[in-house]
C-alpha cells in the first residue's frame, strides 16, 4: 500500500510539473511553484515515515559465509553432543522462570562499550508474563526490549535461516496486551517505574532443572563422608605423610610367602602386596592422576561456572571439591584391592575391575558384570571427551588468540583463519600425544611427575601475584562469593543454577566420583589397598579447594567477573591474568598446553584400560584405540567450546551412575582396609 501512494504521488507530481512547463512559466506566480513543490515533498517524507514505521521490521544482518574445516567438523559432530547431553542430564523440572538483564552503554566514540548486567525481575520495569503452555521456552530466545511511544514497547532477537543468515525480527507490541512470537506466547506490563527512554532490556525463558547424575554424585560424597567419619578432614595429615613416602617399607619381610594376609584380603593382590609390586610409586601415582584434574578444569572449568553461575558458583565448588575427597578415598582404595597383575607385572585396575569382581563376590555378578561394561564404554567416551576434546579445544584457543593477529572474525594465525589454524594446532598436538602414548603408564608417570609440579608452580605463581596486589579486594571477593551462593536471584536458574554449575564444575576438574583417577592409582607399589585412598583422598583438595578457588579469586578481583564482552572458558581466566601482569598471557598460554598435553596423557592411560577391559589387552586393541583418541583431538580442536563441553560433560558424568552406586555397595570393604591399614600403623608394622 505505501508503495503505491509514493508511486502515485511520484506521477501526479510528473504530470502537473509537465504541465506547468508546457504553459507560460510566468502566468504562474514563483510563490505557488514553491508551494507546489513543497508540498510534493511533504507528501513524499510522510510516505518515507510511514514506510519507517512499517512493523515488524525483518532485517538481513550477516550472510552466511562458506563453511571452513572447522565448521564442518563442528556441524557433523553437534547432533552427537546434543543426544548425549539429552541421555545424560535427565533433569527433574522444578520451576520455569524469566531470567533479566539490563543493557547499559558506557563511554563515547570508538571506546563506547556495552555493559549487561543481572538484573532481578523485581528491580526489571518490565513484568513479564509467560504463556507456559505455549512454546515461549521451547524456543530458547534472548529477548531485547526497549521503550517506545507511550504505552508501548518494541521487541526484537536475532535468529538463523536454513541458509545460515543471521536476521534480526523486530516489532512493536502494546502495553499488557498478549502477543504471540515463533509461537511463544507472553504479556508485558510495566513493573514499579516506566522504562527511562534510550533504556535496554533483555529477557530470556529459562527452565531451572535438576539433573539426577548431580543427585547421585552429591549423595554418594555425603554418604561416604559420614560413613567413614569425614575421613576427608580427619586422615588429611595421614594423606601427606603417606605421600611423602613415611608409610612406604613395612617393617616385615617383603617374601610374598610371609606376607601379611588378613581376613578378607584379596587373593589376586597377595604377590602385589608381599613384594610390593606395581608401577609406580605413591608420589607417581598422586601426579599422574593430578595430570588428569589439575588442568584446564581449574583454569577453564572456574570460568565457565562464574560466566554461567556468578561468583557464587565457587562456594559450591569448594564445598564439592571437600565433599568429593571422601569419594575419591573410597574408589581408589578400591582401585587397588581389586586391581589384576598381568604376567609381566602390568597392572590394570578401576571401576571396571572392583564394579565386576567386588559385586561378584558379594552375589550380584550379574549386576556387577552389567555396570563394568557401562563403565568401560563411559570411560572411553570420557578420554575422547574431557580428557581429549575440551584440552585441545581450550589449548588451541588461547594458543591462536595469544599469538594470532587480529580478533574475532579477523584473526589469524600464519596467514590461516583461525578455524583452519586451530586444525592444524590439533594436528601437531596428536602427533606429539600420539608420540608419547606408546610408552605406556611408566613413561606418563615419568613424564607427568615433572610436567605437572612446573606447570602447577608457574600458574599458582601467577595468582599468588595477582592476589597479593590486590590484596584489599579480597575481602569483598569472599563477600560476593558467599552472597552469591545463597542469593536467590544471584544469576540466572537463581540458587538451584548456582548450585548446579558450582558442582558440575568441580566434578569435572576434580572427578570425585567419576571412578577415572582409580585406573592410574591402581598401578600404585603399595602393600595397603587404603594407603593410596588417603594419597588420594588430596587431589580435590589440591585441585578444586586451593587451586580452582585461587582461579576464581583472580577473576573476581579484577573485576572481570562481569563479563562484559561475554568471554568464557580460557579467554576470560587469561583476561584476567593479563589485565595484572601484562604479557602473561604468553607464560599462561605456555602452561595451558602443558596442561593440557599432560591431561591427554593420563586421560590415554584411563581410556585404553577400559578399551582393554572391553576388547581385550592384545597390541592390535591398543593401537586402534591409540589412533582414535588422536583423531578426537582434532575435532576438539576445531569444534565449538560448547559443543566440546557439552560432550565432556555428558561422557564424564555418565560414568558416576555405575560407579557411585557400586562403590556405595562395596563401602564395608573399604572399611576393612582402612582398619588394617591404620591398625597396621599403630601396631608399628609399618613405620
Amino acid at each position: 500500500m505505501k508503495i503505491m501512494m509514493r508511486t502515485l504521488i511520484l506521477l501526479l507530481s510528473f504530470v502537473f510539473v509537465s504541465n506547468i512547463q508546457a504553459q507560460d512559466q510566468d502566468s504562474i506566480p514563483q510563490t505557488t511553484q514553491d508551494s507546489i513543490a513543497q508540498a510534493i515533498q511533504d507528501s513524499l517524507a510522510k510516505v518515507a515515515a510511514a514506510e519507517a514505521e512499517e512493523w515488524p521490521k525483518v532485517t538481513l544482518l550477516k550472510k552466511a559465509k562458506k563453511l571452513g574445516i572447522d565448521e564442518k567438523i563442528n556441524n557433523g559432530f553437534a547432533p552427537v553432543t546434543q543426544f548425549a547431553m539429552k541421555t545424560v542430564f535427565f533433569s527433574i523440572p522444578l520451576m520455569n522462570t524469566v531470567d533479566h538483564y539490563r543493557v547499559e552503554t558506557e563511554g563515547e566514540g570508538d571506546d563506547k562499550k556495552t555493559l549487561t548486567y543481572y538484573t532481578p525481575s523485581k528491580e526489571s520495569p518490565y513484568e513479564i508474563i509467560p504463556n507456559w503452555k505455549s512454546k515461549f521456552l521451547s524456543n530458547g530466545h534472548t529477548y531485547n526490549i526497549s521503550p517506545a511511544e507511550e504505552n508501548q514497547y518494541i521487541i526484537s532477537y536475532e535468529y538463523k535461516n536454513d541458509k545460515g543468515d543471521t536476521y534480526e525480527y523486530k516489532n512493536k507490541f502494546p502495553i499488557g496486551k498478549e502477543v504471540e512470537i515463533k509461537e511463544g506466547k507472553f504479556t508485558v506490563n510495566y513493573s514499579k517505574a516506566n522504562p527511562k527512554e534510550g533504556s535496554s532490556y533483555q529477557f530470556k525463558p529459562n527452565s531451572i532443572q535438576l539433573p539426577i547424575v548431580l543427585i547421585v554424585l552429591l549423595g554418594g560424597a555425603l554418604f561416604f563422608t559420614f560413613y567413614f567419619k569425614f575421613v576427608n578432614i580427619t586422615k588429611f595429615k595421614l594423606a601427606i605423610d603417606t605421600v611423602r613416602g613415611k608409610y612406604d617399607s613395612p617393617s616385615i619381610s617383603t617374601d610374598p610367602d610371609f606376607a601379611n594376609v588378613n581376613e578378607g584380603d584379596n587373593p589376586d593382590t597377595i604377590r602385589v602386596e608381599g613384594a610390593e609390586e606395581g608401577e609406580v610409586t605413591h608420589f607417581q601415582a598422586l601426579t599422574a592422576a593430578l595430570s588428569a584434574t589439575v588442568g584446564l578444569g581449574n583454569i577453564a572449568g572456574v570460568a565457565i561456572a562464574i560466566a554461567l553461575g556468578g561468583p557464587g558458583a565457587t562456594f559450591w565448588m569448594i564445598i564439592g571439591g571437600l565433599l568429593g575427597m571422601s569419594s575419591k578415598f573410597v574408589e581408589c582404595t578400591l582401585g587397588v584391592r581389586y586391581r589384576e597383575i598381568g604376567p609381566d607385572g602390568t597392572v590394570y585396575g578401576g571401576p571396571m575391575y572392583y564394579l565386576s569382581k567386588g559385586l561378584k563376590a558379594k552375589g550380584m555378578a550379574n549386576l556387577g558384570k552389567i555396570f563394568a561394561v557401562f563403565f568401560a564404554i563411559m570411560c572411553v567416551g570420557g578420554s575422547f571427551g574431557g580428557g581429549n576434546m575440551f584440552q585441545a579445544n581450550q589449548a588451541a584457543s588461547q594458543f591462536i588468540n595469544t599469538f594470532g593477529t587480529g580478533s574475532g572474525e579477523t584473526l589469524t594465525f600464519l596467514g590461516m583463519d583461525a578455524g583452519l589454524a586451530k586444525v592444524v594446532f590439533g594436528v601437531i598436538i596428536m602427533v606429539l600425544v600420539g608420540i608419547v602414548i606408546i610408552g605406556g603408564i611408566k613413561r606418563i608417570g615419568s613424564v607427568t611427575e615433572k610436567v605437572v609440579p612446573l606447570m602447577a608452580g608457574i600458574y599458582v605463581a601467577a595468582a599468588l601475584i595477582i592476589l597479593f596486589a590486590n590484596a584489599g579486594a579480597i575481602p569483598n571477593a569472599f563477600g560476593l562469593i558467599f552472597q552469591g551462593a545463597f542469593s536467590p536471584e544471584a544469576v540466572a536458574g537463581g540458587f538451584i543454577g548456582v548450585l548446579i554449575q558450582g558442582f558440575k564444575r568441580a566434578a569435572f576438574s576434580n572427578e570425585a566420583g567419576v571412578g577415572s583417577a582409580a585406573i592410574a592409582h591402581s598401578a600404585v607399589k603399595t602393600k595397603y589397598p587404603a594407603s593410596e585412598g588417603i594419597v588420594a583422598l588430596l587431589e580435590p583438595f589440591i585441585d578444586t579447594v586451593v587451586i580452582c578457588t585461587m582461579t576464581a579469586l583472580v577473576i573476581i578481583v579484577t573485576g572481570n567477573y562481569i563479563n562484559a564482552e561475554g568471554l568464557n572458558g580460557v579467554d576470560l581466566t587469561s583476561r584476567a591474568f593479563s589485565g595484572t601482569l601484562p604479557g602473561f598471557e604468553y607464560i599462561l598460554t605456555i602452561a595451558v598446553v602443558l596442561f593440557a598435553f599432560s591431561t591427554m596423557l593420563s586421560w590415554s592411560y584411563y581410556g585404553l584400560q577400559a578399551w582393554k577391559y572391553l576388547f581385550g589387552k592384545g597390541k592390535t586393541s591398543d593401537v586402534v584405540y591409540k589412533v582414535l583418541f588422536c583423531l578426537f583431538i582434532v575435532i576438539g580442536s576445531a569444534a565449538t567450546l560448547g559443543n566440546v563441553t557439552d560432550f565432556s560433560d555428558a561422557m564424564v558424568f555418565a560414568m558416576i551412575f555405575p560407579n557411585i552406586i557400586g562403590v556405595m555397595l562395596l563401602a564395608p570393604e573399604v572399611r576393612t582396609e582402612l582398619k588394617r591399614y591404620l591398625d597396621d600403623i599403630k601396631n608399628g608394622i609399618i613405620k
